[in-house]
């Protein structure tokens, strides 16, 4: 059965190696678009029907062109979530992996 997955995490469903993923730069939970916004679902719902007709091949992502926001400021909020309960050497880590995240993050939208 030909699938389509939406998701907003695509380091980890990119991974996972689907064969046809639709991606939204949203927070966790919400790869369909915002609350109470029907004309953003039905939209992303679409990219997903569009893709799951046409993919040129599999590993097929699709990027939607919508924003959470009008500014970045809520990743910032969710995630620093986690920092509080790192420590030394573990929230170095960390920090290096989300500026990491981030810097490949503007490389894929310049694409």
């Amino acid at each position: 059965m030909p699938t389509v997955v939406f998701g907003c995490a695509r380091d980890i469903v990119e991974h996972c190696g689907v064969p046809r993923f639709v991606f939204s730069d949203f927070p966790l939970g919400s790869p369909c678009g915002r609350p109470f916004d029907p004309a953003m679902q039905r939209a992303i719902v679409g990219l997903g029907l569009d893709l799951l007709a046409g993919a040129a091949g599999p590993g097929t992502t699709v990027v939607t062109p919508y924003e959470w926001a009008a500014d970045t400021s809520w990743k910032d909020r969710i995630l620093t979530r986690a920092q509080p309960f790192l420590e030394g050497e573990a929230k170095a880590r960390w920090l290096e992996r989300k500026a990491a995240g981030r810097a490949g993050q503007a490389e894929r939208k310049a694409r």
